[in-house]
């Protein structure tokens, strides 16, 4: 959680100062959430998560500095630059997006747990998506999908309060989203997302119901994000006063007062792996600095099937 926290505090600092370019959203204050799920996914379970995905990557397992390269742009970037902040993809640990279209990644979910199911491979495909898709046509048609097709699925609903920048209770008729997923004859869960413990057991039961065979699962964490839906937002729609007191549960603090109490760190532990992080965010920024930009002869490559062909052979 504090690899996330550091490693999203200082794309805010680069995305200020201009050296990060295009759309940003930022993880702060929901790190217990992709932090407590992932970590009951195994290497062969896929990852599904939406543009604000630096998060996910990072406990996925997805270099650090891989990530940070490609928020600057440079061919050394996990999608060698094309993908940027909101398109983070990578085959070898199985995130399959970062996808900027509000709930677009969901039906890809579906289809790549009817792909395991279809082929008889027990894994699991985990989905990240915001409470805004709940309001999307993809959710309920792949929920109903998922449930007619007893399919491994886990759909994570982040519920940070807002979407992109309207009230849950202002958007949805029935806010308790859980319910929601329920008529679709899914088990459907809600937990604290501010608690990385909480998400992790409840993660851990809902895994273990899918491995079993038991079909999908839903689960709502109830989160918050403590900044603007991205770096463009004024954050104009809801109180100062809100954010402070939901920054009374900051995930980070919570899950530091507990090792303190329980006597597994320290204050001078705490601050040991709090330097090595930042030691950490130094070096993927400089990496990122040293990297290389896209050769202009190379902008064709990826645009069709054969990357290998000129524009020529292409007209043909």
């Amino acid at each position: 959680m504090l690899r996330i926290r550091r490693f999203e505090e200082r794309c805010a600092e680069l995305y200020s100062a201009e050296r990060v370019r295009g759309f940003v959203h930022l993880y702060i204050g929901q790190e217990a959430v992709a932090t407590g799920v992932i970590a009951n996914l195994e290497p062969d379970d896929a990852l599904v998560t939406t543009y604000r995905d630096h998060g996910h990557a990072l406990v996925r397992g997805i270099a650090m500095d891989a990530i940070m390269a490609e928020m600057f742009g440079r061919i050394e970037g996990v999608c060698r630059g094309r993908g940027g902040s909101m398109h983070l993809f990578d085959a070898a640990t199985r995130l399959y997006g970062g996808n900027a279209i509000v709930g677009g990644g969901i039906p890809l979910a579906v289809g790549l747990a009817l792909a395991d199911s279809m082929l008889g491979r027990e894994r699991v495909t985990a989905c990240f998506f915001g409470e805004g898709a709940m309001a999307e046509g993809e959710f309920h048609e792949a929920a109903n999908l998922a449930a007619l097709w007893h399919l491994p699925v886990l759909f994570v609903c982040e519920n940070n309060r807002y979407a992109m920048g309207t009230a849950l209770d202002r958007s949805e008729s029935e806010t308790n989203l859980a319910v929601k997923a329920a008529s679709y004859e899914i088990p459907a869960w809600s937990c604290d997302g501010m608690d990385v413990e909480a998400m992790w057991q409840t993660a851990d039961r809902a895994v273990a119901h899918i491995r079993s065979g038991g079909g999908p699962v839903f689960l709502e964490a109830r989160t918050y994000r403590f900044r603007a839906h991205s770096m463009y937002d004024p954050d104009r729609y809801r109180d100062r006063a809100e954010i402070e007191q939901w920054k009374q549960r900051d995930p980070l603090a919570l899950s530091e007062e507990r090792l303190r109490d329980t006597g597994l760190a320290d204050d001078e532990a705490l601050q040991g792996i709090d330097a090595g992080v930042m030691a950490e965010v130094d070096r993927s920024v400089a990496f990122a600095e040293a990297g290389h930009d896209e050769p202009i002869a190379d902008l064709l490559r990826f645009v069709l099937s054969d990357g290998a062909a000129g524009p020529s052979e292409r007209a043909s």
